[in-house]
């Protein structure tokens, strides 16, 4: 077999056999195949696409290319949730503990972050003493005994999807369904899980910015799921503005405490539930979404998921007591108020303009070995819809310096208040089964 040969093929629009692919990913992984070859079999495949069986199939290969995680020790049906990711997403850090409030085992492996803000590591840090290393054994023991533990990935999971990664942010093959679709579902089937509930986010502040784009790559990631013997489904939700009020790694994990006590952000709570909801018949704690649902609501007016998290913290050497004093976060030494320049109704809030804010505060990382500021962000008091006058604060800054001029000129400039009714905007769009194929509108 010659790399030569398959460039070609694919770049003629054939279909790569599974061994094919499975030649051209260990090649890449081993150095056996160049760059130059391997960008040019990803520009094919950006160009011509691939079906579902060729999907699969990269997606399998990567998986392949380093450690599987072996998750058979923890009991009951594992399932696993990953966001495409957005300005202010701080739904694992609600989620997880909701979900594993009503018994269903949640063994987290998460990241960190490059973008607006840290990942999901990085705001769990902003706990003081919570720590993410754990060996195997005690990740596995927390999770039989809590039903909840988050460590950080392992560095040998699929490698192959690392290197093929960095390569297509250089030369222009990231934006290609197959491609993005084989990267995240080969993380999500290395790491162990029995099923998968996917958050695919659509609009201004999301990776895929158009509705029909999402949908393609949701159904994408289902159908590989699936293919490959998981249960997969998927949610498409709203990014064309942030998700809650909060964007920063302490501001959103606080806001993740108040919606479990129920005290939390409406879009925050519905994401949280829908998704939830999911999970929780994936992992067969439920007959129905709507019997999930119920437990959901039940678990967090009665208590039982603020005490799940409190335990959770407590298990990965937190101080638990944050959660009813939340004064124990870091907390930034200037609050700056951003104020409305006209009147009218919110008509758009730029996520991607919060984003970068954020990251100007400190927030987030440019580069994945830059430091970030757990205690920076910005906490929003207007969204889509909702009136405002002039001189009203429609974000607060929270930063280390006193003056922020170009933080709060993006901010403004992120808003667009118009003189015209504005409805509140669509959270959940589709939700995408292997049995629907296509999906639904809600």
């Amino acid at each position: 077999m010659r790399m030569v040969d398959l460039i070609e093929k694919k770049r003629n629009g054939e279909v790569l056999t599974d061994q094919e692919i499975q030649f051209i990913i260990e090649g890449y992984t081993n150095d056996q195949i160049p760059d130059y070859q391997m960008s040019a079999w990803a520009m094919a495949v950006f160009f011509q696409d691939m079906n579902d069986q060729e999907r699969a199939a990269l997606t399998m290969a990567m998986v392949k290319s380093g450690e599987e995680i072996d998750l058979s020790a923890v009991e009951g049906i594992k399932v696993d949730k990953h966001s495409t990711g957005g300005v202010g997403d701080k739904t694992t850090i609600a989620l997880a503990p909701l979900v594993a409030s009503v018994g269903v085992p949640v063994a987290k492996m998460s990241g960190r972050g490059l973008g607006h803000t840290g990942g999901t590591l990085d705001k769990l840090e902003s706990i003081p003493g919570f720590h993410i290393e754990l060996t195997t054994e005690e990740f596995i023991e927390k999770v039989n005994k809590n039903k909840l533990a988050v460590i950080g990935q392992t560095g040998n999971l699929t490698p192959a999807d690392k290197k093929l990664y960095g390569l297509r942010d250089v030369t222009g093959t990231v934006n290609s369904i197959p491609l993005i679709a084989s990267s995240i579902m080969s993380k999500k089937l290395a790491s162990g899980a029995d099923g998968i509930v996917l958050d695919v986010k659509t609009g201004t502040g999301a990776f895929m910015k158009e509705l029909s784009d999402s949908k393609q790559l949701a159904q994408a990631m289902v159908k590989i799921g699936t293919k490959l013997g998981k249960k997969t489904m998927a949610v498409i939700s709203d990014m064309n503005q942030p998700l809650g009020l909060a964007v920063g790694n302490a501001l959103e994990v606080k806001e993740a405490i108040a919606m479990l006590k129920g005290e939390g952000p409406e879009d925050v709570l519905e994401l949280c539930l829908t998704l939830g909801s999911h999970m929780v018949v994936m992992a067969k704690k439920a007959e129905s979404v709507d019997e999930a649902r119920k437990a959901l609501e039940d678990a967090i007016s009665s208590g039982k998921a603020i005490e799940t998290l409190k335990v959770f913290i407590e298990a990965q050497g937190g101080d638990a007591s944050v959660v009813d004093d939340v004064t124990k976060f870091p907390e930034a030494p200037y609050k700056i108020e951003v104020k409305a320049q006209s009147e009218g109704m919110v008509k758009s809030i730029e996520a991607d303009r919060i984003g970068t804010a954020a990251m100007m505060l400190g927030a987030g990382r440019a580069t994945k070995d830059d430091d970030i500021l757990l205690d920076v962000g910005l906490i929003l008091h207007k969204k889509i819809g909702d009136v405002v006058k002039v001189g009203d604060p429609i974000v607060t800054l929270h930063s280390r310096k006193e003056q922020a001029e170009e933080v709060v000129s993006i901010v403004q400039k992120a808003y667009d208040i118009a003189h015209e009714h504005i409805e509140a905007p669509t959270l959940i769009y589709e939700e995408i089964t292997a049995s629907q194929g296509t999906g639904f509108v809600l």
